[in-house]
């Protein structure tokens, strides 16, 4: 009976390995808002870190996290680093890339709780009187990762923080514009 329970316990791992062995190495999420606001207004909450403060889902999960700033104001250069809870953890976000009122270009490395690095894209689009917020994630996951992926749901977990900070930037910058 014991050789039967082990058996069994072997082909669920072994199941398991190769599912997960068989996930996209590619990680890749992209979510859009429309803001009422122009495109120079949307582009300035995202390439200024000081501001992601107002609008930033994991700056309410741990209010208390220590936040550092490194290089120029805003722009290109411009570091954030951060060392929070377990819901927050730590890393360091750089600006490498923008073009003012069109895109701007993120590393971000975390550090804990567990080691990674994504790249993140804010694209700017007007739409009449609005403007288009796109929001990407992109990074490449190796097994650990793909695992972590899976068993919590990343995708789905990632999308719908990226949804609540597109909600928050919003209600950021409209709510500022009727001021």
């Amino acid at each position: 009976m014991l050789k039967k329970i082990l058996l069994v316990l072997l082909a669920v791992i072994a199941i398991f390995l190769v599912v997960v062995a068989l996930q996209p190495s590619e990680f890749h999420l992209e979510r859009t808002a429309t803001i009422a606001a122009p495109q120079a207004t949307v582009f300035d909450q995202v390439n200024d870190f000081h501001k992601w403060d107002a609008w930033s889902p994991w700056a309410k999960l741990d209010p208390d996290a220590k936040i550092t700033f490194e290089g120029p104001p805003s722009g290109i250069g411009t570091i954030m680093t951060w060392a929070g809870n377990s819901k927050v953890g730590a890393g360091k976000m750089t600006l490498t890339e923008n073009k003012p009122n069109e895109l701007v270009k993120i590393n971000v490395d975390i550090v804990r709780p567990m080691e990674g690095s994504s790249t993140t894209e804010f694209a700017f689009k007007p739409e009449g009187d609005q403007t288009a917020v796109t929001w990407t994630m992109s990074a490449h996951h190796n097994f650990i990762a793909k695992a972590m992926c899976l068993v919590m749901s990343g995708k789905k977990m990632m999308s719908d923080i990226m949804d609540k900070g597109l909600a928050n930037m919003k209600s950021v910058v409209e709510g500022a514009s009727k001021t």
